[in-house]
């Protein structure tokens, strides 16, 4: 597992070390073992190492037998076994055990295509110092996450946002479309960060850069929703329960411990049950609860960790955890909207205090349809048929109602069809709302791009079953977006590896073929994996309602939290942006106070000023200063850590 970036000039113009490195230094949380350099004509590779497979040998950047391929890569090729003997038999000569060094290989021999063959979830580069080429891939889900900006003739890519950010050439300017994104839906969206000028590369595609071609990005994969018809529950429930356990396998893959993140939901509580059964030795499962007994599920873990023996730890996290509010901004890298990344913090630094490597449920809410949001759907769908005939008399009534009266969200949302009403659930600040939270500047310019407009548009692009368009929209958005990213941030703000056994692509691909109606069978969310985990797991844990990662912020804002709350989004700094308008924040924190669950809105105003004040007030912390001339690759294998 390493934390990649780099630089390629497509005019030729010389890579300095001193770029490549403060790109890299920053990212040195996420990779704590060891740095690596390679500095080349036109380009530069570097990384930060936390080592998981060939502990000695396995340092990065790793170069063909001519060493004219160079690469890094950020993440686990969970089948490089079968790669590796394969590239040997035609030939190749590997100098390590490294399951990133079958990347270079399967350059030479496939280009860009060798992507296609790659089994895990990873962020790479490879430079092609023959064609002075520039390749850069995302994992087919998002798992891993990779940042780019085209600055002149140079590419930048990271990581991390803030590995670009530390470059004196990017520019720190808000992008406004991203800022409606996110006061939408609470993430940023899929292809633009929050910094203008800064893109991320989205999940199943590829960049390829090079001189005289300028910059391409395409999809490598795409997940298709086909229901196979000719098998019966029983088949494909054996087949599920087989691709779980093949997958778990190949996470288990590694040179050092591995542990397991357990809510005691049936996602993480079936990783955990496969993983006992392959295990050599007792598990160790880490889990988070609150004082605030309806969110809490340290009991649901307990359970589960008593039924397979493993050694189980536990946290219970307060509103304290806020005082490393801090260093939340600073790892997200983003401003972001789902409060359930402060657990995720939490129980990722548990875990790291025992493992270095943990693997978590994320994913079988959006495979197996466990969100109680498709339930809903499902109900509304129905009432929409026989409420089609008043939806005009039902939009100009909802119209009319007062805009913050009890009742008027309802029929608004009942009065849409279809995507929009679907978009209009997943919403945290509609349209009229953020035109009373910005002020008249800011607004203008966030409003020239509809956040809603595109999802729309996919939505209602999705053939087949309106719960398979659901999943794959929340697949592609909502899962790498939000949940993916989370995870993904907080386990390496502590040098912890997160893996999700159930994003393995195959087994995504099988899932995709399960009939809609098995796998929300009569208002029953995920029956087809309850289905095959009937015997496994405790009927206790299957049978209960979903609980979601929910965090009892709305009790803490009310409480010891409200001056905190207060004195930043009412602060003189916060003011001087001239982003938001006083009087609407003023009202919302006193409708909070007064009862109104809104506690969403204010993380996400939070989670915004703290970001801004963290990044963008900043300046990057390195300067160019004369350039060395480079006439050889400067390789620079093990930096100290």
């Amino acid at each position: 597992m390493c934390r990649i970036a780099g630089i390629a000039s497509l005019d030729g113009r010389p890579v300095l070390p001193g770029e490549v490195q403060a790109m890299c230094e920053v990212l040195a949380h996420r990779g704590p073992d060891e740095a690596g350099l390679f500095i080349g004509s036109g380009a530069g590779l570097g990384m930060r190492r936390l080592s998981i497979i060939d502990l000695e040998t396995g340092s990065q950047p790793l170069a063909s037998e001519d060493r004219s391929i160079w690469a890094v890569c950020n993440g686990e090729i969970y089948n490089h076994g079968d790669l590796r003997r394969d590239l040997e038999r035609r030939g190749h000569r590997f100098a390590t055990r490294s399951d990133a060094e079958t990347i270079v290989h399967l350059y030479e021999d496939l280009g860009a295509e060798c992507v296609a063959r790659l089994r895990g979830m990873f962020a790479l580069a490879v430079w092609d110092d023959r064609r002075h080429e520039l390749l850069l891939a995302r994992d087919r889900l998002g798992i891993k996450p990779l940042y780019y900006a085209e600055i002149g003739n140079r590419i930048l890519f990271g990581s991390e946002l803030k590995a670009i950010l530390e470059h004196p050439d990017v520019e720190r300017r808000l992008s406004w479309e991203a800022v409606g994104h996110l006061f939408a839906f609470q993430s940023t969206p899929a292809r633009q960060s929050i910094v203008e000028g800064v893109r991320k590369l989205e999940p199943g595609h590829l960049l390829q850069a090079a001189a005289g071609r300028g910059i391409r990005t395409r999809r490598y994969w795409d997940l298709r929703f086909e229901p196979d018809t000719r098998s019966g529950a029983a088949e494909l429930g054996e087949r599920l329960r087989a691709g779980l356990e093949e997958s778990v396998r190949l996470h288990l893959v590694s040179d050092v411990p591995v542990g397991a993140f357990l809510s005691g939901g049936i996602d993480s509580s079936a990783v955990v049950a496969t993983m006992s059964r392959l295990s050599p030795g007792p598990l160790k499962t880490f889990s988070i609860g609150f004082d605030e007994r309806d969110y809490d599920e340290l009991a649901h873990a307990r359970t589960v960790a008593r039924q397979f023996g493993t050694e189980h730890h536990e946290m219970v996290v307060t509103p304290d955890a806020l005082d490393l509010l801090d260093d939340l901004v600073w790892h997200l890298d983003e401003p972001f909207g789902d409060s359930s990344a402060i657990p995720t913090f939490m129980v990722s630094r548990l875990a790291a205090r025992s493992v270095r490597v943990v693997l978590s449920g994320d994913g079988g809410d959006e495979l197996f349809a466990g969100y109680d949001k498709y339930v809903v759907e499902g109900r509304e769908r129905r009432a929409e048929r026989v409420l089609r005939p008043f939806h005009g008399a039902l939009g100009i009534v909802a119209s009319a109602w007062p805009r913050w009266a009890r009742g008027g969200n309802f029929l608004r949302h009942f009065s849409l069809t279809g995507a929009a009403r679907y978009l209009d659930a997943s919403t945290l600040l509609r349209l009229e709302d953020q035109r009373r939270l910005f002020l008249p500047e800011a607004f203008a310019l966030l409003s020239a791009h509809d956040p809603w407009r595109p999802a729309a548009a996919r939505l209602r692009g999705t053939a087949g079953h309106w719960l398979s368009a659901l999943q794959s929209f929340d697949l592609a958005g909502y899962l790498p977006l939000d949940i993916l990213t989370k995870v993904d941030r907080m386990s390496m703000a502590h040098g912890l590896e997160a893996r999700v056994p159930l994003l393995d692509h195959r087994l995504v691909e099988f899932a995709a073929t399960i009939p809609p109606g098995l796998v929300l069978e009569r208002g029953v969310t995920k029956s087809i994996f309850k289905r095959a985990l009937r015997g496994v797991l405790p009927d206790t844990i299957l049978d209960r309602p979903k609980h979601g990662f929910a965090v009892p912020l709305g009790r803490w804002f009310r409480g010891r939290l409200g001056p905190f709350v207060r004195d930043l989004l009412l602060s003189r700094r916060c003011r001087s942006r001239g982003f938001f308008h006083e009087p609407f924040i003023a009202d919302l924190l006193a409708r909070h106070a007064r009862g109104r669950d809104l506690d969403a809105a204010i993380w996400t105003l939070i989670s915004f000023e703290m970001w801004c004040r963290r990044f963008l007030d900043a300046t990057p912390s390195w300067r160019p200063s004369r350039a060395p001339s480079v006439t050889a690759p400067l390789v620079l294998g093990r930096v100290g850590a």
